[in-house]
């Protein structure tokens, strides 16, 4: 019985994520500006660094610097979920929603974690759209369609790891001026403060240390060792020696533990 019993919590909890989520993409498909919003920034970025900057700046041991370059615009897409998880949930809550949902026999889970599902699908059409454009100033795959696809995988997996990390900043702060405040300034120092860009061998000692183990810079350089897009001179430290390991190991853990968060300050928030 206690088997029967926890598959139909189970059922009950996929079928609930599975209606929130059904809710969320409703919802988008009248508010279109959301995709944009996800979009604008990292495809902005492949056409200025991609064609203003690609004749003025060389990566030593690299190609083409829109071949070095475009793994850190597509971490740019995981960076920008950070606002959009965090003002749509900020928004639920203060609109009332979710005191709503309260009052419904669902799992507490499924507002999160609908919200975070429908918010992956904006950002896998935001990757596809970077995609088009990193193609259209130039940018290659250089390997294999399996290693092509673990890169996008990793990705799409940094963004969701993003998209929780704004939820629970949306149940902590809530008022929309401080999250875009909050959001940018994710986007800007994680951004700058790893290898999205340039290499990293030109800064102090210690702050290269930290910036190597930046996720962005994690997984940016494990997104170049997929796709063949990474500079042959390889640095010694262990990010460089190790990238595609240490990035899934990175964002597994912080998975594991802003899920957890969430939920625990979720139950808190909707009690406020």
């Amino acid at each position: 019985m206690s088997d029967i019993g926890a598959s139909a919590g189970l059922g009950t909890a996929l079928g609930d994520t599975a209606a929130l989520i059904g809710r969320h993409l409703r919802h988008l498909r009248r508010t279109p500006e959301k995709i944009i919003a996800i979009t604008l920034t990292p495809v902005t970025m492949v056409v200025v660094l991609g064609y203003l900057f690609a004749s003025v700046v060389t990566v030593a041991g690299s190609g083409e610097y829109h071949d070095y370059v475009m793994a850190g615009v597509f971490a740019q897409v995981g960076l920008t979920c950070v606002g959009v998880a965090a003002l749509g949930v900020a928004t639920d809550l203060r609109t009332g929603l979710i005191d709503r949902f309260r009052s419904l026999p669902m799992g507490r889970s499924a507002v999160l974690v609908s919200h975070t599902a429908a918010d992956l699908l904006t950002a896998a059409a935001a990757t596809f759209a970077v995609t088009l454009a990193g193609l259209g100033v130039g940018w290659r795959i250089h390997k294999d369609a399996g290693s092509a696809v673990l890169g996008f995988v990793l990705v799409l997996a940094f963004a969701y790891v993003m998209l929780w990390l704004g939820a629970l900043v949306g149940m902590l702060m809530r008022n929309a001026e401080a999250i875009n405040g909050i959001s940018a300034l994710f986007l800007v120092v994680l951004s700058f403060l790893s290898n999205s860009f340039m290499p990293l061998s030109g800064l102090p000692a210690w702050l290269r240390a930290v910036a190597e183990w930046n996720p962005v810079s994690l997984v940016a350089a494990a997104c170049r060792e997929l796709w063949g897009n990474a500079p042959t001179v390889a640095g010694s430290s262990l990010p460089d020696r190790h990238p595609v390991l240490l990035a899934v190991i990175v964002v597994a853990a912080l998975l594991a533990v802003l899920v957890p968060v969430n939920l625990r300050v979720y139950r808190t928030a909707v009690t406020r």
